[in-house]
């Protein structure tokens, strides 16, 4: 009887053992991965921002939060355009990129450390670099929450693999400027001002260990964890959950047949 209770235990806890092994590599399957950045002001802009990202496969979802931008450009909503930057040294510039010491970082003199664009965080249609100078696509205002999901291009997706991605937020108010910052024409576009195009938001990407985005305003850091909605059945817990019944179902038999050992003594 008790070979008898072996055979039967023996290929349930196989069974077990396979559906444990085999979450691992379901789980593999179409994985999220998450990154976010606390976007730190440049130029003087006095803003604040998060931003946010999920991305699975190629399917990008951008949630990002801004304020304290410059509001109005020309009696309209200030139009700033932003980017995800790739293939630079993966940081936000400090002072000392001002190499031609009129007050104001460009966009250029910023290059070398965020690098060139990889993704335009536009509110519609294109979001490759070829987006990336149109104000009729950016954010607009002073404060805004921007959320969007598309396709994200692969070079963009290896920068952030290699913690080199960083957002960056143009457009200052050129009020705030030096003299010789307000008199300067931008060096992406001569027919705007300096400040239109300069960057005024920057922070690098970094994974994140959250399943969502953080709750509270922008700049104020982790303050809500929003668990995921899949979390309790995601298929971890739900091939573990599995492997642990089938586990205690062994455990079952094999009390049972000894009981009717005892019983047939």
């Amino acid at each position: 009887m008790y070979k008898k209770s072996a055979l039967l235990i023996a290929p349930v806890l196989a069974l077990a053992a396979l559906s444990m092994s085999g979450g691992a590599a379901m789980a593999a399957d179409g994985e999220t991965s998450t990154y976010e950045a606390s976007l730190g002001a440049l130029n003087g802009s006095n803003a604040t921002g998060s931003v946010w990202i999920s991305l699975t496969g190629d399917q990008a979802t951008v949630t990002e939060n801004v304020s304290g931008l410059a509001a109005t450009f020309d009696g309209a909503p200030y139009p700033h355009v932003q980017h995800i930057h790739i293939e630079g040294a993966g940081v936000c510039p400090d002072p000392a990129a001002d190499t031609n010491g009129d007050g104001v970082i460009s966009t250029t003199e910023g290059g070398a450390s965020y690098g060139k664009i990889g993704t335009t965080l536009s509110t519609s249609g294109d979001t490759s670099d070829k987006a990336g100078l149109d104000l009729a696509v950016g954010g607009m205002g002073a404060s805004y929450k921007y959320e969007r999901t598309f396709t994200m291009n692969a070079a963009t997706i290896a920068s952030l693999k290699a913690g080199k991605g960083v957002v960056v937020v143009h457009g200052l108010d050129p009020a705030t400027l030096s003299a010789a910052g307000q008199a300067a024409k931008s060096d992406l576009v001569p027919t705007l001002p300096l400040a239109a195009t300069s960057p005024a938001l920057c922070g690098t990407l970094a994974v994140s260990q959250m399943a969502a985005m953080p709750g509270g305003a922008p700049g104020t850091g982790v303050t809500t964890q929003v668990a995921s909605s899949n979390a309790s059945t995601s298929p971890d817990v739900a091939w573990l959950a599995g492997g642990g019944a089938l586990v205690l179902a062994a455990g079952a038999v094999l009390v049972m047949n000894r009981k009717k050992t005892l019983a047939v003594k």
